[in-house]
């Protein structure tokens, strides 16, 4: 399948990093025509950034049912090869863009080992960390209609339990109904892009405030 419109949006996505010099180890898009669905996925090294993250995730997922929706509206796109397809066409979905953003901590950074400590210490230590982050992010994103929550998975070694994986994942939803030509959409696309990385660094420096003070305790 072909989402001229989504290619827009991944196409500004890219040029609106290069402005702002933001280097990314991942630009991959994908498609899945079983579920009529396509994305993008992108991933920013952070080691430059901050002592206790890896890398940020951004995720931007898209249907044909939603491109369809925009076509529909736009100026230009009477030849958008999605309005031949009746069953698209008879859909009547609102044209939002779900946006999935990860941050990916280091874990040996975040859990330091003890000398002459045993048991489950790393873990009850993180997640005092992880608490007032989780406060302080709630806080940042207050204004907008999110879902934010942490991602952990749990291991051991001879020392106790630690964690083995450490991601704290924000999604987002944005309405692209206002746009009524593709350069409206390539716009609106460049702000909500400015607004998330905004975001992002603000939570990067709220993340590296807490741990420096609680590593250091």
């Amino acid at each position: 399948m072909h989402y001229p419109i989504f290619n827009s949006i991944v196409n500004t996505v890219e040029t609106q990093l290069g402005k702002r010099k933001v280097k990314t180890t991942k630009f991959r898009t994908w498609e899945d025509n079983k579920i009529h669905a396509t994305g993008l996925e992108l991933l920013i090294d952070l080691q430059n950034n901050s002592e206790f993250m890896d890398s940020l995730s951004i995720n931007f997922d898209w249907d044909s049912f939603r491109e369809t929706s925009m076509a529909k509206e736009l100026d230009g796109m009477k030849n958008h090869p999605f309005l031949k397809i009746e069953a698209l066409t008879k859909s009547s979905v609102t044209p939002t863009i779900d946006v999935e953003m990860s941050w990916l901590f280091d874990i040996e950074q975040c859990q330091p080992e003890i000398p002459g400590q045993t048991g489950n210490y790393r873990i009850e230590k993180a997640s005092q960390w992880m608490e007032a982050i989780s406060n302080q992010v709630n806080e940042l994103l207050a204004e907008d209609d999110i879902i934010t929550r942490w991602h952990i998975e749990i291991d051991g070694d001879k020392n106790g339990r630690y964690l083995s994986a450490i991601n704290l994942i924000s999604y987002f939803q944005y309405n692209l109904s206002e746009p009524r030509s593709l350069n409206e959409v390539q716009q609106l696309v460049s702000r909500r892009l400015h607004e998330l990385l905004r975001k992002a660094n603000k939570v990067i420096s709220v993340s590296n405030s807490i741990l420096e003070e609680s590593i250091a305790a």
